[in-house]
């Protein structure tokens, strides 16, 4: 009896390890994708700013151009 019950606790222990130890890895696999995520919202935005000063100077060189026609009529 007293045998069974230690079988008992040691297969209830190694399933709460093995649970726990379950835990600790996913855990782990969500910094590892958040991180990843932080840095592509970086390079996300650095695409984006990079797109705004093209569309800033297409603007000028579209303003200069109306000014030349103008000029020109």
């Amino acid at each position: 009896m007293a045998v069974e019950m230690a079988t008992i606790d040691t297969i209830i222990l190694s399933i709460i390890i093995g649970t726990l130890a379950a835990i600790v890895y996913s855990l782990r696999i969500l910094v590892l994708l958040e991180r990843r995520i932080a840095r592509m919202d970086l390079n996300i935005e650095k695409m984006t700013r990079a797109i705004a000063k093209e569309e800033v100077k297409i603007e000028k060189e579209e303003k200069k151009i109306e000014k030349q026609l103008k000029k020109t009529k």
